[in-house]
Order: structure tokens, then sequence, then C-alpha cells
């Protein structure tokens, strides 16, 4: 029991230091990931480098692959363009093998504390992207001191049979019957280790912290190289797992993409089982060209090199074999899903995630797309508005209908948005991204009051239709100039959302709201001027109430662009 708690503690530590690091370099570099995600994926490619580079960051392809389903799932990513990404994510993650090995033979763990050290006052005395540093200094030492852990917790076999100790030798014979049971099946004693693998990943939710487990224990002995290999295979399938369960909550276009991870390794694995054997041998002579100074200090077997050949081989081959075929990929799986939602329901904003690795920072993107989309939704409503009210001979009941739900949308929007931004925040932000998420939080609710302010001007224009109420020529000439200053202002904000936002903009955009203020002051006047005159007071009452939602609006719209200045001055610093 002491030997298990040994190993599960030495994981921990492990793991947590792969989240510290992970979230770290997230905080540290999440614009510029961000960036890449979403620009440098246009063929597969550049989508190969861009999963190679953020999975060998993160030291996480299930994190990576996470972040593919989620951006897919706001459109960001195509599914062809995810499909390159999620093959370089399987490479890049084949880096935790070569560190697990270069810890077997170079003792980085014995640097592991100090790193720790380094980063140490960073945290402390440090201010936003050096205080990140810290954390990312920090994560390295802890993953390098949870596998020097992992490696001095789990005893070599070999040792213990030769002990002195009848416990010791009693327990590696123990492990050795297990491993000799599992083994004497030939070709299917490779599909058992397999699906070892598999569980193993399942359980620990981390194809890293496996690949730890499995070359740690093939290190001290206690499973061969072969058997080693299969248990990696295995390890291959268990890792698409948490994409899968992470894309149910998605949309159609985010479970192609999970598929698509499924079916990409998938493939791989059956066309490695059916070469394993002379592949293990190819992979064993090129272990056997390494230098000498890649031997381990302890040990006379290169396995843990090995391994990583293997895993890193095994990886580049299926790439190289795959990349021409990502069309017919991308076909099996719209072909495997199929869209039967249809096009017109709204598409709801679900936030998607990893367990151990949070993914907050490079969530953002995906609100920021549904902010846009309720950004849009206020011009489409406020121009369906205007239509209604410039044809009052048509029949709109059909216009009024749909922005009916149109405005029925936008407040579920609004609960989407805003429940995605408080899981986004539950995990530690940077601080830019903290003001982001605040600030989208205020232009989401400021986005939804506009839409109801719309929505209750065609409410108001039914009645004007239904109460019979005459427009005199200068009221509805004061309703064309005023509206098309709310259009501008719209169009103004839209242009603005996540944008670099000025000071030069704020006043502009104060400059609208006085006069629309203004406008509002004069237009009201005249129309208690003309009551006086024995106007229509019902229609100059509720002509009244039309500027005032037009003013009211213009509010809200400054509101907007002074959020999205906070946002623009917080990522500038």
């Amino acid at each position: 029991m002491t030997l298990f708690l040994q190993i599960l503690g030495s994981l921990g530590v492990f793991l947590f230091g792969m989240k510290i690091l992970s979230e770290g370099i997230q905080k540290t570099a999440g614009e510029r990931m961000r960036a890449v995600m979403a620009t440098m994926t246009k063929n597969r490619f550049a989508g190969l480098f861009t999963g190679l580079l953020t999975t060998s960051l993160l030291q996480s392809s299930s994190a990576t692959t996470v972040i593919v389903v989620s951006f897919v799932n706001a459109g960001l990513l195509t599914l062809f363009e995810s499909i390159g990404v999620i093959m370089g994510a399987n490479l890049g993650t084949t880096v935790t093998a070569w560190i697990i090995a270069a810890v077997g033979k170079f003792s980085i763990a014995k640097i592991a504390i100090p790193i720790v050290g380094v980063g140490l006052p960073f945290l402390f005395i440090g201010k936003d992207r050096w205080k990140h540093l810290g954390e990312v200094l920090i994560g390295f030492g802890l993953l390098f001191n949870g596998l020097g852990l992992l490696k001095d917790s789990v005893p070599d076999v070999k040792a213990m049979l030769k002990s002195t100790d009848p416990v010791d030798v009693a327990n590696a014979e123990w492990i050795q019957n297990i491993v000799e049971n599992m083994s004497g099946h030939g070709y299917g004693s490779v599909l058992i280790f397999l699906f070892v693998g598999i569980l193993l990943t399942l359980i620990v939710q981390s194809s890293s912290a496996a690949m730890a487990i499995t070359v740690t224990f093939a290190m001290r002995g206690w499973i061969g190289f072969e058997e080693s290999a299969a248990i990696v295979l295995g390890e291959n399938i268990g890792t698409t797992v948490t994409a899968w369960l992470a894309s149910l909550a998605g949309n159609v276009n985010a479970r192609r993409a999970a598929r698509a991870h499924f079916l990409f390794n998938v493939i791989g694995v059956l066309w490695m089982l059916i070469v394993f054997y002379g592949f293990t041998e190819i992979v064993v002579w090129l272990g056997e060209q390494l230098p000498d100074s890649f031997r381990p200090t302890d040990s006379t077997s290169p396995i843990a090199f090995n391994l990583a050949i293997f895993h890193t081989l095994f990886n580049f081959t299926n790439i190289v074999l795959l990349i021409g075929f990502v069309p017919w990929i991308a076909k099996a799986v719209e072909h495997w899903v199929k869209d039967k939602s249809g096009h017109s329901q709204l598409e709801r904003l679900t936030y998607i995630s990893k367990g151990l690795v949070d993914i907050g920072e490079l969530s953002l993107p995906e609100a920021e797309k549904a902010v846009r989309g309720l950004g849009q939704r206020t011009e489409t409503m406020f121009t369906g508005f205007m239509d209604v009210f410039d044809n009052p001979k048509t029949d709109m009941s059909e216009q009024v209908m749909t922005l009916k739900l149109m405005e029925e949308e936008s407040d579920q929007m609004l609960h989407d948005i805003t429940t995605y931004l408080i899981k986004c925040s539950a995990a530690e932000l940077s601080d830019d991204n903290a003001v982001a998420v605040t600030g989208m939080l205020r232009i989401a609710s400021e986005l939804e009051e506009i839409c109801d302010c719309t929505y209750r001007l065609v409410k108001m224009t039914q009645r004007k239709y239904e109460k019979q109420r005459e427009f005199s020529p200068e009221m509805l000439e004061g309703i064309k100039v005023f509206s098309s200053e709310v259009v501008e202002f719209l169009q103004f904000c839209n242009k603005k959302l996540f944008s670099e936002v000025t000071m030069a903009d704020v006043r502009k955009a104060n400059e609208l709201e006085i006069s629309m203020d203004d406008q509002r002051k004069q237009l009201n006047s005249d129309s208690v001027d003309r009551m006086q005159k024995n106007g229509d007071i019902q229609a100059e009452m509720l002509n009244i109430d039309i500027n005032n939602h037009f003013e009211l609006i213009g509010n809200h719209a400054l509101n907007i662009i002074e959020a999205a200045h906070s946002i623009s001055a917080a990522r500038a610093d």
C-alpha cells in the first residue's frame, strides 16, 4: 500500500506541475497562441505545425484537442483545419517520452527544485507576464521533480530479485508472474497490453501521465519493450476519449472534430498492429545507433529512449501516411455525425474544457465570437424595426414574429455568454483577460438591452397601426433622421468590438450620444409644441416614446464603447 501511495503521490506532483506549467504558458502567451490557432491553420501543414507547437508548450495533447474542439464549436476553425492541428498534437505529445527518458539519463530531476527556486521570486514580486513566467518555471520544476520522484518510487525488479530480503524477492517474482501471464499469448498479448494502455489513460485522464507511468515501469524492469510499445498504442486511443467527452456538449462540428481525432488515431493503431513486430525491430535498431551518452547510467537497457523513438516514429509515420487523406477523413466524420438540427436553430454557446488542465485562457475567442454575434443581432433587429415602421400598408406580421423570436434568442444568448464567461473566470486568468471577461459581461448585457429596446419599438409600431395613429410629415422626418444616427452608432460599436479602441473613439462615441440626446430633446420639444397647437396628442405621445427609446439605445451604445476601450487598454499594456 505504501508503494502504491508513493507512486500515486509522485504522479500527483507530475500532474500538478503539468497543470501549473500549462496554465502559466496560457497566461504568458495566450494571446499569441489564440492568434496562431485561429490564423495559422489555413492548410493541413500549417495546422500540423500549430498542433505540434501548442502541444509541446502545454505538454498535453488532450488540452490541445479540447481547444481544437472548442474552436471548431465556435466556428473559429473549420473541420478540415482542425484535423491538421490534431495530427500535430499527436506528434507534439511525444516530447513527454523524450523528457522522461532524459530524466532517466541526465537526472533532470536534480535541477527541478532549483528551477522552482528561480521561479518563486517572480511569483511574489513580479507583475503580469513576469509573474506568469514564474508560474511556468515552477510548473517545469514540479513536472521534472514529479518524474524524478516517480522513477525513485518504482522499485527496480532486477535489484529486487538480487535482494537478500525474501519479501522483495517474492514481490519481484509476483510482478514477473503477472507480466509473464499476460505476455504468454503471442499476438494476443499485444492486444492485452494495448487494452491496458487504453484503460490506464482513461483512469489518469492524461496521455502524458500514462506515458510517464509506462516509461518509468519499463525502465525499472516491470515490463519489456514490446509490452510497453503496445501500451503506448493503447494510450494513443485512450487520449481521444477526453476530446470525445468534451465534444458532447458542443455542436455537430465539435463532435465531428472529436471523431476525426479518434478516427486518425485508431487508423494509426490498426496499421501498426499489422507491422508491429517489424516496426519494433526497426526501433530497436535505431536505438542502437544512439550515441553512448544516451545510455542510462543505472541500467544497460536503452528501453526509455527506444520507447521515445517508437512513440515519435509511429506518430510521424502515421501523419505522413494520412495527411494526404485529410479530405477523406473530413468526409468520413461528416457522414458519421450527420447534422440533424437544421440551420434555423440558434447555435448555443457551450463551455468546453478538460478536467485537469483548464483552458479558460484559450476559450475566450469563442465568447468574443458569441458577443460579436449578439452585436450583429442589434443591427439586424433595428433594421427590421425600421422596415416594419416604413411599411404601414403591408402585412408585416411574419417580420414581427421573426423580430420577437430574435429578441427571445438574445435573452438566451446573454444567458449562455454569462454562464460561459463565469466558467472561464473560474480558472485563474491573466490580469488583461480578467478585465476582458468583466468587459464582455458588460457588453453582452448592454447589447441585450438594445435588443429589448428595439423589440419594444416594434410593439409601439404595432400599437400605432392598431390604433391608427397618423404621424405628420414632420414626425416621420424626425424619426428618419434620428434612426439613421442610431444605425450609425450601432455600426460603430460593432466595428470596434474586440479591436483597438482609442480615446479618440471614446470621444466620438460621446459626441454621438450627446448628439442623440440633443436630437431627442429637440424632437420631443417639437412634439409638445404641436400638442399645444391642437395636435394629435396620442400620436405625439407615441412619437415621444419612440424618440426616448432611440436615445436609450445611444446610452447603451456608449457603455459598450467604454467597456470595449477598457478591454483594449488592458490588452495593450
